[in-house]
This record gives C-alpha cells, structure tokens and sequence, in this order.
C-alpha cells in the first residue's frame, strides 16, 4: 500500500484541475436566448443628466463586436473618442467627451452586444436619456427602396439620416446628425427628434462609414428642407449610385506613337473636335482612358478639343495638344468580336466590336454561312457606324429573304478581313453562331400601357440581369407594342425620359436633381412580384404605374396635425 498516498494525490489533483476549468457544457439544447438586460445606468429615459459612463449589466457573459462602428448614437457624437469594454456580464462605455445642452441622446446598440457562447444579440436594445428637463419625442418615418431591382429583395445596410439645415457637411462627407437603419422591407424610422429644420437622405452602408461612398454606394436625397416640428411620416426615398466626384483629364501620355489621355471618371457621351478627326485622326476609348491615333502626324503635336459628358452630367470641356512620337514599339494586334443577342427572327443584327479603329474591310472575306455549304457575301450597306466618330463598333443588319429556310446561320470574318488605321490586320478568323427563332414559338404580341401623363417615356423589356431586350420610346402616347418575344420571365419597366436624352439619368445632388423616375410593372401572383412571364403563341397586355413619388406629402403631413390638434381641442370641451 505504499503507493497508496501517491494515487490518492493524482485523484485529487485531477478533481481540482476539473472543478477549476471552465468550459461549453457539452450536450443540452443550443442556447438560442440573447442575453437579458439587468440594469442599465443611467437609467433609461433619465433627464437633467451628463453621464460620462455608461454601463449596462447582463444576465450572462457578455462580448462586443465591432462597437464604435455597430452602436449608432444620435444626434451624432465623436465615436472616436469612445471606449468600449466589457467585465464578464458588463459593457461599460467612456464617452471621454461633452454633450450638448438640452438634448435628446438615443444609444442604439443594434448588434453589437451579444453573448459570450452563441453570438445571440438582444433585440431593439437603447438607451435613451436627454440633458435637459424633456425628452425630445417628435419622429420621422418612411420608406426606402431601390430604385433598379436587386439581386437581393431584401434591405440590408441601408440607413437614413437627417443633418441640421446649417450644416456645412452632407451624406457624402460626415455622419448625419441623427441616424437610423431602414429594416429588411425598407421600413424606417427615426425617434427622439428634436424641433427644427433638416436634410434627409438614405443610403447603402456596406462599409459601415454611417455615411455613403459616391463611387461605389447607392444614396438618395430629398429637395426640401424638413421642417421638423410634428411626427413626419410616408416620407420616400429611390437609391441609385452617382458619382458626384470631379470629372477632368487626370493625366496624359505617349504609349507607342500614341498619345493616351486617362480621366477621371467613364464618360457617357464624347465629342472630339479637330481638322483631322476621321480622317487622320481617331480615337478608341477603353473604360476611362481615350487614346489618339495620327496616321500622319509624327514628332509633332496638335490641338485637339474634348467635349465630355459623365452620368451625372458634369461637362468637360478642355483642349489639349496631343503629340505623336516615331516609336519602334510594335504595334497591338487587331481584335474583334460581335456583340448582341444571337437569336432572330427576320433580321440578323449583330456588332463588330474592335480594340482599335478600323480603316477598311476586306468585303470578299465576310460571310454568312448557312446549311453547311451555302455562302452569303457580306454587301457594304448591309454594315454601318452606328456613331460617324467612333470606328470601333460595327453593325451588321441583314434581313433574311424568305427563300432562306434555315435555322442555323455562322457570321464568319477571315483573317486579314479588317484592316485598322495602323495597318495591322485581324491576325485570326472569327466564327459567331446565330439560331433563327420560329415565329410560332414567340409571343404574339406583349402589349403595355404605362398610367403616365409625363413624355417622353423609354418602355423596356430586360432579362433578370436588366440586360434590354427590347425597347420603345414614346414620345406622346402612353403605350408599347411588342411583337415576337421569347418566352420567358422576364421584367418590363417605364422610364421618364425628363431631359429628352433617351437614356435614365440618375441624381444629381449638387444641383438638387432627383433621379429620372423608374416604374416596374406588377405580377401579384409570381414569387416575384416585378416577375412578367411572357409565353409562345400569347397575347399579353399589361399596366404600369407609377410608383408614390420621391419626397413627403407635406399637405398629408399638415392634415393630420391639424386633425390630431382638432382632436386635443374635443377632448378638452369633453372634459370641461
């Protein structure tokens, strides 16, 4: 038994090791309760304070996540100079900082507070005090929505905010001074307001800035100045992107016997002016750099004048010396490619698409191919710039002869067919496939009706991508006519073509611009409810309405204040 003691030591030290060590209980059900609040200091709703700390006690362990970016304070404080921590079942919050006097503070924690074992976050978790003798209770409520349809039908990140109507920053610059997040429907609204004159505006937060990025997040805005002194509700917002950063020439530079110019931004629309241009001179433009070809111009420079247009319709309108230098650097290869859908019925319309400017075609290579041996020459007025200045984009438009009977055609272009204004040929054939679609497998007819006094009107039919397949532009009847669709799911929507340019313009914020109205049609009996199925051998008509306008109905607004103030006033004879 000597060795008696020896076990008896082991034993215990494992007991106590065991006893000591904390850990997950294994088995049981899953812990799916989020913590519950205790005790929160200063009390909720508390007046006439100026708390430094604050501290919020927990039923169980307790974590933050992400707190100066997750805990949404209004009106806005300096999140940055705020500390965060915790102690087991406590979140103890430094302000390090003054509020302001005779203020309503609201503390929204949203998920930033979960606990320690399955990240379970309380529900519409804040803490609400003010600084003065009241608590400010006006509210300001709506809805948000995005203005193009979404891969994602629900509202994620989006958020509203209103700035005080002298402040010099805006949802492009600073957080606003009162804030709050929009739920899965778009649904929002914010509390605790105090009296006054606001901006509004809404955006996607993806980043978590509590303010929008021009260049990659949608925002909205609304023109009139809010004037806050009753609950605000029904107000509505429309998200799009637009970049209101500075369009101008970033750069220049010779490439080659080249000459680049790199801008800012992608332009929509480009004129360039010169003695030369097409003739000597052209242009290709890739994404956001143009570049300059001379077929004759070297070792010397010419003026070249640019008129740019953006999306949000910033103009630049500059002129620049573009110099061409004798270079030995290869030239690039000539590239093509077609473009479009690759389905007809009568007419086979397909686009060349070039890396340069193309000079002149080889006619005798360019074909048509059909029923294995059959061959169609490719006739000159058969093919088109679509723009007189950009020799980049080719049309092809051949009607088919009713003689042709076949299903299957092959756009085929031989090596050395283009010859671009470098000289250089397209170095490989090129094949493109195209089906020729039965008539009687279409649609007969998609007939649509947009409930719409305001022209011009753009009609489109888009694929669930909102790639266009088709397209009207009404300039003073309200419908569309659509013949020999394929069938399929489809989205058909009307745009309010304000500026007459035939394309939707988005918003404009410095110069307090809405963006051009956007109505989807209506299918209450698919999943979807913007889903139109369009079948073969069917007729279809259909209606568009307008959707509630960007803004708020003031007059609605006013209404009911006035009725809520008749209503005070009848309860008051009643209890005299």
């Amino acid at each position: 038994m000597k060795y008696l003691p020896i076990i008896l030591s082991v034993i215990l030290t494992i007991t106590l090791y065991s006893c000591a060590k904390q850990s997950t209980p294994m088995g049981g059900p899953k812990d799916e309760e989020p913590p519950k609040l205790v005790l929160m200091t200063p009390e909720n709703e508390s007046i006439n304070i100026k708390p430094s700390i604050i501290e919020l006690e927990f039923n169980e362990y307790i974590k933050v996540e992400n707190p100066n970016k997750q805990i949404i304070v209004t009106p806005r404080i300096n999140k940055q100079e705020m500390e965060v921590s915790t102690n087991r079942n406590r979140v103890i919050i430094k302000l390090n900082q003054e509020l302001e006097d005779s203020t309503t503070y609201v503390f929204n924690f949203q998920k930033t507070i979960k606990d320690i074992t399955e990240g379970n976050a309380p529900e519409n978790l804040r803490l609400v005090f003010s600084t003065g003798p009241d608590i400010d209770s006006l509210t300001f409520s709506g809805k948000v929505e995005h203005l193009f349809m979404q891969r994602e039908t629900l509202m994620k990140d989006v958020y509203v905010g209103l700035y005080e109507v002298n402040d010099t920053t805006d949802v492009l610059s600073a957080p606003p001074y009162y804030i709050g997040p929009a739920d899965s429907l778009g649904n929002f609204k914010l509390t605790n307001i105090k009296e006054g004159k606001y901006l509004a505006y809404a955006w996607h937060d993806a980043n978590n800035s509590l303010k929008a990025e021009e260049k990659q997040e949608a925002y909205a805005f609304l023109t009139d100045t809010i004037n806050i002194n009753q609950n605000i509700e029904g107000a509505q917002f429309y998200l799009s992107k637009a970049d209101l950063s500075d369009f101008k020439v970033n750069r220049t530079t010779t490439i080659g016997s080249n000459f680049d110019i790199i801008l800012s931004k992608y332009p929509l629309e480009i004129s360039i002016e010169s003695d030369d241009i097409n003739k000597t001179l052209f242009y290709r433009q890739n994404d956001k750099t143009l570049r300059l070809y001379h077929t004759h111009l070297l070792n010397d420079s010419t003026s070249v004048r640019l008129q740019l247009k953006d999306s949000v319709g910033f103009v630049l309108d500059t002129t620049l010396y573009a110099k061409f230098l004798e270079s030995d650097r290869k030239k690039e290869a000539l590239e093509v490619k077609t473009e479009g859908k690759k389905n007809f019925v009568n007419v086979l319309r397909t686009n060349f698409k070039f890396n340069k400017p193309i000079q002149s075609i080889i006619y005798d290579s360019l074909l048509i191919k059909y029923d294995t041996s059959s061959i169609i020459k490719v006739e000159k007025n058969w093919v088109f710039f679509k723009d007189s200045t950009d020799r980049t984009s080719l049309t092809l438009n051949w009607v088919l002869p009713d003689s042709i009977k076949s299903e299957s055609f092959i756009v085929y272009a031989g090596d050395s067919t283009f010859i671009d204004i470098e000289s250089q040929f397209n170095e490989d054939k090129m094949e493109s496939t195209f089906k020729r679609l039965k008539k009687e497998t279409l649609s007969d007819e998609v007939k649509v009706k947009v409930n719409s006094s305001e022209f011009p009107i753009i009609v489109q039919i888009t694929d669930k991508k909102e790639e266009v397949i088709a397209e009207r532009y009404l300039i003073d009847k309200n419908e569309a006519s659509f013949e020999n669709i394929e069938p399929g799911t489809y989205y058909i929507r009307a745009i309010i073509d304000r500026n007459k340019n035939r394309r939707w313009d988005t918003s404009n914020l410095k110069q307090w611009l809405y963006p051009e109205p956007v109505y989807y049609a209506e299918n209450p009996n698919a999943e979807n409810s913007k889903d139109v199925i369009v079948r073969g051998g069917w007729a279809l008509e259909l209606e568009i309405d307008p959707r509630k306008e960007q803004g708020i109905n003031i007059k609605a607004n006013s209404d009911k204040k006035e009725a809520t103030e008749n209503n005070k006033t009848e309860n008051l004879s009643v209890d005299k």
